[in-house]
């Protein structure tokens, strides 16, 4: 069994790892501006790093979700790639929100746009399940005809 879901844990621990760093960033950038705890307002440069933080943090559950749903019913490679498209898309997000408020939107299109794919992924791969456990019908073998 975990050689079939190997590769999405691991980018499981990638993505706990990076929301460990960005949890960082916020910690050097309330010393670096002064920014005591429980404040969550000061600098306009503080508070693009504590909103990019928090809006990583936000969707982090929705796709460590789809994410294993993804991989556990659809495709578990396909699904680690898209992953790691998704962590490496998180990471300039959070950079381009800091530098800037603009920064952030083609990175955040670009995460949207890959967490919509492991969403439908993961319909598909629940649906087709369900198809084949309580109606008999195949229908992943039927979608992997129509796409390949």
């Amino acid at each position: 069994m975990h050689d079939q879901i190997v590769c999405v844990a691991g980018v499981t621990v990638l993505g706990l790892l990076e929301q460990a760093y960005f949890s960082l960033q916020v910690i050097y950038a309330r010393r670096k501006y002064s920014v005591s705890p429980p404040m969550t307002s000061g600098p306009p440069e503080f508070e693009r790093i504590f909103r990019a933080q928090a809006n990583c943090s936000e969707y982090f559950p929705l796709f460590v979700a789809s994410l294993w749903v993804s991989g556990l019913f659809f495709s578990q490679g396909l699904t680690a790639l898209l992953g790691l498209l998704y962590l490496i898309g998180r990471y300039y997000y959070f950079w381009g929100y800091a530098e800037s408020s603009l920064g952030r939107l083609k990175p955040l299109y670009f995460c949207a746009k890959v967490q919509w794919v492991l969403i439908g992924l993961s319909a598909v791969g629940v649906l087709c399940s369900m198809s084949r456990l309580y109606l008999g019908l195949d229908l992943m073998r039927y979608v992997s005809r129509v796409l390949l």
